[in-house]
């Protein structure tokens, strides 16, 4: 299988037809209805043909309570589309001799150690980029969201007590946690914080002076887009778009795996690079072709599941995941791409090899129309199609998927059992620890029952009964999905142990709470 995607990829290298002259003549237009529409409140987009820029540019403001303009060099976060800038670092280790993809990880990464002893001996740097290391959906992710206070090593050192969901190398499960361990494998071999290596390997060489992989520069900039959400009712995506706070959201440990931040500008500077297989604009490289070729073949297949109604038509017949990028088909023609999203920042990366057109857009909000029904109206100009409108199905989509999900969380909560809880509410307090997160603190007040999550900074709030010995907490911070905390006593009526699950049927992945077990610690 691999070797028939590899083909696609060698396909994309060397074959390739001319882009159409210019980008749809309406694009400002189309671009600044989709953004009303939705109620975002600024985007960025870049777009290259060719190997030349014909559209950097800004909509929109930078934010609800300043609403200064975007332009081209506002910084946005692009959150897990930054997946192929660290990739890139790595190729820049590949071609300096100091690394290759298949190295084992443990001959690079001291203390690095997977759950089952023989995974650890066997990981490759490659099988750090590719999701398919046996872990879960998000495994780990409530270590670094919403927010973190881990360091990179000691990430790495807990990534051992995370149980596999899969055997090694048997099928694709999206993860975060093994950016950061590829991070960290970046500063045990150059001597670099991976912040400073990405500025000083990859951005300044690239040409994107804007970009930064710093948290305190993200955040003293003066010229950058703020988080923008819909938070309220059961689940995420009910209320008016509002301005999220930033300054806690999730930890620099985990900026390889998808806090950088670039604007216009830049990422039309990084897909005249990608297009052109790692050459720069005007003289070097960044990579060599070899490593652009490793980092767009497939590895990884990708289950394929369909779009609901019209949008079953953008569903590709084939898909897996490349070094930081996804390859896939989009009715017959290959695209390279990547999606990222980050509390109030959204983001895609497309690329059309064939037809030497890569284009980019990023929103500070999370709406849905801007970012795939832009997406997919620009794959059809490039590729020739009917013009249609995207956007109308995509957020009608949403919009279902909302009310479906706030159904169910009505229909589960309607008529809970009047039993419960077993035990005195004091009795429940303690502290309770699971091997991979850490502790869990759960205090009895005048009021009632508070938990606090200690690893996770202000990941705080009460909890109210349910049913039985389940309680649901809803966190002082709104943008944190709910959860449900189910007691488990012993014989003697002593809790004996905690598991939870997240109240929305369509949490976010990265609040894995179904992966915790919490028991008392002595």
């Amino acid at each position: 299988m691999r070797h028939l995607f590899a083909f696609f990829t060698l396909c994309s290298l060397v074959i390739s037809s001319p882009a159409l002259a210019e980008p749809p003549a309406d694009i400002d237009a189309r671009i600044e209805t989709l953004r009303s529409q939705s109620e975002t409140p600024g985007m960025a987009v870049a777009i290259v043909e060719d190997g030349k820029v014909v559209l950097a540019k800004g909509y929109g403001v930078r934010a609800l309570d300043a609403p200064r303009k975007v332009d081209a060099d506002t910084l946005f976060m692009i959150a897990s589309t930054g997946k192929a800038f660290t990739s890139a670092a790595l190729a820049t280790l590949v071609d300096a001799g100091k690394i290759s993809w298949d190295d084992r990880v443990i001959d690079h990464l001291p203390g690095f150690q997977m759950y089952d002893a023989w995974v650890t001996r066997e990981m490759t740097i490659r099988d750090l980029l590719v999701h398919r290391s046996g872990l879960g959906l998000g495994a780990g992710d409530l270590l670094i969201v919403p927010r973190g206070s881990l360091s990179r090593q000691e990430i790495v050192e807990r990534l051992r007590y995370i149980e596999p969901a899969t055997s090694f190398r048997s099928g694709y499960a999206y993860d975060n946690i093994l950016y950061i361990v590829a991070g960290r494998l970046i500063e045990v071999v150059s001597g670099q914080r991976w912040e400073d290596y990405m500025r000083d390997h990859v951005f300044k060489p690239a040409g994107m002076p804007n970009a930064t992989a710093d948290k305190s520069r993200q955040l003293s900039a003066p010229d950058r887009a703020k988080p923008h959400g819909r938070v309220g009712g059961p689940v995420r995506g009910t209320g008016p778009v509002t301005l999220l706070d930033e300054n806690d959201r999730l930890g620099q440990a985990s900026a390889p795996a998808g806090l950088i931040a670039a604007s216009a500008n830049d990422l039309a500077q990084w897909l005249q690079i990608q297009l052109a297989h790692g050459k720069i604009p005007g003289d070097g490289r960044l990579f060599s072709e070899d490593a652009s070729k490793e980092m767009w073949t497939p590895v990884t297949p990708i289950p394929i599941s369909a779009w609901p109604g019209v949008l079953a038509e953008t569903t590709p017949t084939y898909a897996a995941y490349a070094l930081g990028w996804e390859v896939q088909d989009y009715r017959g023609h290959q695209i390279i791409w990547h999606a990222g999203g980050l509390f109030g920042f959204t983001t895609v990366v497309v690329m059309i090899p064939e037809k030497n057109v890569g284009f980019a857009i990023t929103l500070n909000s999370e709406e849905i129309e801007p970012r795939y029904g832009l997406m997919y109206e620009l794959l059809d100009h490039y590729l020739g199609l009917p013009k249609r409108d995207w956007a109308t199905p995509f957020g009608a989509f949403k919009r279902d998927r909302i009310a479906a999900a706030e159904d169910a969380v009505a229909s589960a909560q309607a008529t809970p059992a009047q039993v419960g809880p077993s035990l005195p509410l004091e009795r429940y307090a303690g502290r309770y620890r699971d091997r991979w997160y850490g502790d869990m603190t759960v205090e009895s007040d005048g009021d009632g029952l508070r938990v606090d999550f200690e690893t996770t900074p202000n990941m705080q709030g009460p909890l109210e009964h349910y049913q039985y010995d389940t309680f649901i907490v809803r966190f002082t911070d709104p943008a944190i999905e709910p959860a449900y905390l189910t007691f488990a006593l012993d014989a003697d009526g002593k809790v004996q142990r905690i598991t939870a699950k997240p109240v929305s049927p369509i949490a976010d992945f990265s609040f894995d709470y179904q992966d915790l077990l919490f028991t008392p610690v002595p």
